[in-house]
Protein backbone atom coordinates (compact mmCIF):
# COMPACT_ATOMS: atom_id res chain seq x y z
CA UNK A 1 0.00 0.00 0.00
CA UNK A 2 1.43 3.61 -0.80
CA UNK A 3 2.34 6.28 1.77
CA UNK A 4 -0.59 8.26 0.77
CA UNK A 5 -3.39 5.51 1.18
CA UNK A 6 -1.59 4.38 4.64
CA UNK A 7 -1.41 7.60 5.84
CA UNK A 8 -5.01 8.60 4.66
CA UNK A 9 -6.54 5.12 7.16
CA UNK A 10 -4.21 6.49 9.97
CA UNK A 11 -5.95 9.17 9.98
CA UNK A 12 -9.23 7.53 9.70
CA UNK A 13 -8.65 5.66 12.59
CA UNK A 14 -7.83 8.69 14.93
CA UNK A 15 -9.69 10.67 16.40
CA UNK A 16 -12.08 12.29 13.41
CA UNK A 17 -12.05 15.66 14.57
CA UNK A 18 -8.14 15.53 14.45
CA UNK A 19 -8.87 14.67 10.83
CA UNK A 20 -7.65 18.40 9.80
CA UNK A 21 -4.51 18.49 11.77
CA UNK A 22 -2.52 16.15 10.15
CA UNK A 23 0.05 16.95 7.70
CA UNK A 24 -1.01 17.28 4.03
CA UNK A 25 0.80 14.88 2.46
CA UNK A 26 -1.42 14.65 -0.76
CA UNK A 27 -1.20 18.49 -1.24
CA UNK A 28 2.92 18.18 -0.91
CA UNK A 29 2.73 15.42 -3.10
CA UNK A 30 1.32 17.51 -5.73
CA UNK A 31 3.36 20.59 -5.27
CA UNK A 32 6.50 17.90 -5.40
CA UNK A 33 5.14 16.86 -9.16
CA UNK A 34 5.32 20.24 -10.19
CA UNK A 35 8.88 20.85 -9.65
CA UNK A 36 10.77 19.64 -12.88
CA UNK A 37 12.45 16.48 -12.81
CA UNK A 38 16.60 16.76 -12.41
CA UNK A 39 18.16 16.94 -16.17
CA UNK A 40 21.49 15.39 -17.36
CA UNK A 41 23.45 16.79 -19.97
CA UNK A 42 24.61 14.61 -22.95
CA UNK A 43 27.61 13.29 -21.14
CA UNK A 44 25.20 12.28 -18.41
CA UNK A 45 26.19 15.01 -15.25
CA UNK A 46 23.77 16.64 -13.77
CA UNK A 47 22.57 19.94 -15.07
CA UNK A 48 23.31 22.89 -12.32
CA UNK A 49 19.90 23.80 -10.95
CA UNK A 50 18.94 27.45 -9.50
CA UNK A 51 15.88 27.36 -7.52
CA UNK A 52 12.61 27.16 -9.41
CA UNK A 53 9.48 29.01 -8.46
CA UNK A 54 7.77 25.30 -8.25
CA UNK A 55 10.52 24.14 -5.54
CA UNK A 56 9.57 27.65 -3.80
CA UNK A 57 5.89 25.93 -3.68
CA UNK A 58 6.64 23.30 -2.15
CA UNK A 59 9.46 24.76 0.31
CA UNK A 60 6.51 27.39 1.21
CA UNK A 61 3.66 24.65 1.82
CA UNK A 62 6.22 22.03 3.59
CA UNK A 63 6.76 25.35 6.19
CA UNK A 64 2.70 25.68 6.34
CA UNK A 65 2.09 22.01 7.12
CA UNK A 66 4.77 21.95 9.73
CA UNK A 67 3.66 25.03 11.42
CA UNK A 68 -0.15 23.58 11.35
CA UNK A 69 1.15 20.45 12.68
CA UNK A 70 3.22 22.15 15.78
CA UNK A 71 0.43 24.71 16.74
CA UNK A 72 -1.91 22.03 17.05
CA UNK A 73 0.72 19.76 18.79
CA UNK A 74 1.65 22.12 21.29
CA UNK A 75 -1.92 23.19 22.17
CA UNK A 76 -2.39 19.95 22.86
CA UNK A 77 0.34 19.33 25.19
CA UNK A 78 -0.53 22.67 26.90
CA UNK A 79 -4.27 20.77 27.63
CA UNK A 80 -2.86 17.50 28.65
CA UNK A 81 -0.44 19.56 31.47
CA UNK A 82 -3.35 21.19 32.56
CA UNK A 83 -5.47 17.85 32.27
CA UNK A 84 -2.63 16.13 34.12
CA UNK A 85 -2.48 18.27 37.12
CA UNK A 86 -6.43 18.41 38.04
CA UNK A 87 -6.04 14.69 38.11
CA UNK A 88 -3.57 14.28 39.82
CA UNK A 89 -5.44 16.82 42.54
CA UNK A 90 -8.56 14.59 41.88
CA UNK A 91 -6.45 11.57 42.77
CA UNK A 92 -5.08 12.98 45.86
CA UNK A 93 -8.11 13.70 47.33
CA UNK A 94 -10.65 10.85 46.18
CA UNK A 95 -12.97 9.92 48.39
CA UNK A 96 -15.19 6.58 48.12
CA UNK A 97 -14.71 3.36 45.59
CA UNK A 98 -17.52 4.81 42.74
CA UNK A 99 -15.09 8.03 43.06
CA UNK A 100 -11.91 6.06 42.31
CA UNK A 101 -13.80 4.22 39.42
CA UNK A 102 -15.01 7.23 38.11
CA UNK A 103 -11.60 8.93 38.05
CA UNK A 104 -9.76 5.71 36.96
CA UNK A 105 -12.13 6.02 33.89
CA UNK A 106 -11.27 9.03 33.09
CA UNK A 107 -7.26 8.71 33.69
CA UNK A 108 -7.40 5.85 31.47
CA UNK A 109 -9.20 8.11 28.52
CA UNK A 110 -7.08 10.67 29.14
CA UNK A 111 -4.29 8.58 28.61
CA UNK A 112 -5.44 7.19 25.60
CA UNK A 113 -5.74 10.48 24.12
CA UNK A 114 -2.01 11.48 24.76
CA UNK A 115 -1.07 8.08 23.26
CA UNK A 116 -3.24 9.38 20.46
CA UNK A 117 -0.99 12.58 20.09
CA UNK A 118 2.13 10.50 20.18
CA UNK A 119 0.71 8.23 17.24
CA UNK A 120 -0.04 11.59 15.53
CA UNK A 121 3.50 12.79 16.25
CA UNK A 122 4.70 9.16 14.07
CA UNK A 123 2.30 9.68 11.58
CA UNK A 124 3.37 13.55 10.65
CA UNK A 125 6.94 12.49 10.81
CA UNK A 126 6.89 9.66 8.88
CA UNK A 127 4.99 11.30 6.16
CA UNK A 128 7.38 14.48 6.13
CA UNK A 129 10.27 12.03 6.37
CA UNK A 130 8.28 10.41 2.84
CA UNK A 131 7.70 13.54 1.14
CA UNK A 132 11.25 14.75 1.55
CA UNK A 133 12.41 11.53 0.31
CA UNK A 134 9.91 12.37 -2.84
CA UNK A 135 11.38 15.47 -3.25
CA UNK A 136 15.34 14.75 -2.86
CA UNK A 137 14.31 11.86 -5.68
CA UNK A 138 12.40 14.31 -7.91
CA UNK A 139 15.38 16.62 -8.12
CA UNK A 140 18.26 14.81 -7.96
CA UNK A 141 19.79 15.65 -4.99
CA UNK A 142 20.12 17.11 -1.16
CA UNK A 143 18.82 20.47 -1.81
CA UNK A 144 18.35 23.34 0.51
CA UNK A 145 14.57 21.86 1.56
CA UNK A 146 16.14 19.18 2.41
CA UNK A 147 19.54 20.27 4.14
CA UNK A 148 17.55 23.14 5.42
CA UNK A 149 14.86 21.12 7.12
CA UNK A 150 15.59 17.99 8.19
CA UNK A 151 17.63 19.43 10.83
CA UNK A 152 15.01 21.77 12.15
CA UNK A 153 12.41 18.99 11.75
CA UNK A 154 14.12 16.78 14.29
CA UNK A 155 13.94 19.70 16.99
CA UNK A 156 10.44 20.55 16.35
CA UNK A 157 7.70 20.19 19.21
CA UNK A 158 5.94 17.59 17.16
CA UNK A 159 8.70 15.59 17.20
CA UNK A 160 9.95 16.19 20.73
CA UNK A 161 7.57 13.77 22.81
CA UNK A 162 9.55 13.45 25.99
CA UNK A 163 7.18 15.79 28.01
CA UNK A 164 4.44 13.97 26.49
CA UNK A 165 5.90 10.45 27.72
CA UNK A 166 6.38 12.18 31.12
CA UNK A 167 2.80 12.63 31.15
CA UNK A 168 1.51 9.41 30.01
CA UNK A 169 3.80 7.85 32.81
CA UNK A 170 2.10 9.91 35.43
CA UNK A 171 -0.78 8.58 34.30
CA UNK A 172 -0.10 4.74 34.88
CA UNK A 173 2.12 5.88 38.45
CA UNK A 174 -2.06 7.82 39.37
CA UNK A 175 -3.37 4.70 38.26
CA UNK A 176 -1.00 2.62 39.89
CA UNK A 177 -1.91 4.21 43.08
CA UNK A 178 -5.55 4.41 42.59
CA UNK A 179 -5.50 0.70 42.14
CA UNK A 180 -6.38 -1.92 45.21
CA UNK A 181 -2.97 -3.92 46.04
CA UNK A 182 -2.64 -7.45 44.74
CA UNK A 183 -2.76 -10.66 46.64
CA UNK A 184 -0.50 -13.21 46.35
Amino acid sequence: MKHGKKHRAEVAKSLPEWRDEFMSYKALKREVKLINPIRFNSNGKKRSRSWPTEEMGFALLLARELDKINTFYIDKEEDYIIGFRELEIRAENVSGNEEMLELQKEILGFHSEMVMLLHYSVINFAGLMKIVKKHKKRTGAYTSVYSFYMPRVLQQPFFSTDLLYNLIRGCEEILDRLSPPSHP
